[in-house]
């Protein structure tokens, strides 16, 4: 009997050791980090995390998301510019929602989307010049319900009389339209027309649910 627990021992203590001492998969790192986080992980703290300098860990990032997107899968990677996710694809969207009991997103009114699209287009951008660009027409509605709906938040301050803020996009509206950078934004002119179709079919997340809103 004790033959056989020695046995056992050693066999185990060599299992350990040649685990330690086989090479990390680090795409398989990586991607349960992304998985666990659910949201965006900066370049450098996933570097950092699987031991490895922060131009590997994006090239393994890009060759996970290569991946995913030559089998098909339903997973996909979101690149930003400091950071990236793991998201399921649009297309599973309805499914996904059936399947976790989730509502469909709260609507944008018209005015609320045409602000967006300006700040969208025109960032960093005030109030002011919002409102001049719609012709005169109050937005202070729209953008404190677009803040609200962390779609859009002041990036500073002009430094000019009354230092007015001023307003861009936030990663949850990249996250929301899928986008990787703002260079991927479609033609001004199908941004509106699209845009509320794309609010109508998130799952909620980062978009607050509710009536439509008059600006």
């Amino acid at each position: 009997m004790t033959e056989i627990m020695d046995i056992e021992e050693k066999t185990s203590a060599a299992e350990a050791t040649e685990s330690e001492n086989a090479p990390k998969n680090y795409k398989a790192i990586i991607e349960a980090i992304l998985f666990a986080a659910g949201y965006p992980l900066p370049y450098e703290k996933i570097a950092e995390v699987a031991d490895i300098s922060e131009e590997d860990a994006l090239r393994y990032i890009a060759e996970i998301k290569q991946e995913y997107e030559d089998r098909e899968s339903g997973l996909m990677i979101i690149t930003y510019h400091d950071s990236c996710q793991i998201c399921t694809k649009e297309k599973y969207a309805p499914e996904v929602r059936v399947a976790l009991g989730i509502k469909q997103g709260g609507r944008l009114s018209n005015s609320a989307l045409e602000v967006l699209a300006i700040v969208a287009y025109s960032q960093p951008v005030t109030r002011l010049q919002i409102e001049k660009i719609r012709g005169g027409i109050d937005c202070q509605y729209a953008v404190a319900s677009l803040c609200a709906k962390n779609l859009i938040e002041p990036k500073g301050r002009l430094d000019m009389p009354g230092r007015p803020l001023v307003y861009g996009t936030t990663p949850d509206f990249m996250r929301c339209f899928g986008l990787s950078t703002l260079d991927e934004l479609p033609e001004a002119k199908a941004f509106v027309s699209t845009a509320q179709m794309k609010f109508e079919e998130l799952d909620g997340e980062g978009v607050s649910e509710g009536a439509e809103e008059e600006a």
